[in-house]
């Protein structure tokens, strides 16, 4: 039986400050927005920017990072799993979002740049104990770690 595959990989500022809550048996999960921003060149000439949201999940230890360390504007890498929602909404119309449950995130703003201290670090969803660090740190970026970049 073969296994299909669904994963977004997101890069974007958040549009809102994370709300994190709780499940009935304690479970932590963090919700925030996410503005994805391109600019392209329309066919008249003039560039158009363009931005798509994305509606993001955190859970675990995940939801707790995301708490503690993002707020509105940060720029975060998202990586995860997608789904699409339809509603009505008060107006009537039908209207849909895109909701993305993380399993991975790392901070892309500055240290001291719209987080509490934070920044740099990658953190995964599935690490039982403790949240696994990128190797990666926040701020200086050194050529040679460009020899890491697989595309």
């Amino acid at each position: 039986m073969s296994r299909g595959l669904n994963k977004i990989i997101l890069i974007g500022n958040l549009g809102r400050d994370p709300e994190m809550r709780f499940t009935p048996s304690g479970k932590p999960v963090t919700h925030f927005t996410l503005a994805v921003s391109r600019r392209r060149r329309s066919p008249d000439g003039e560039f158009v920017d363009e931005t798509e949201w994305f509606r993001i999940n955190c859970w675990d230890r995940l939801a707790e990072i995301a708490d503690q360390y993002l707020s509105k504007g940060s720029k975060v890498y998202i990586e995860g799993r997608v789904r699409l929602n339809t509603y009505t909404g008060n107006d009537g119309q039908e209207r849909s979002s895109m909701e993305v449950t993380a399993s991975e995130m790392m901070m892309l703003t500055p240290r001291g740049e719209n987080m509490g201290g934070g920044g740099g670090g990658g953190y995964r969803e599935s690490t039982p104990s403790e949240p696994r660090q990128s190797s990666r740190g926040g701020g200086q970026v050194d050529e040679d770690d460009f020899d890491d970049v697989p595309f």
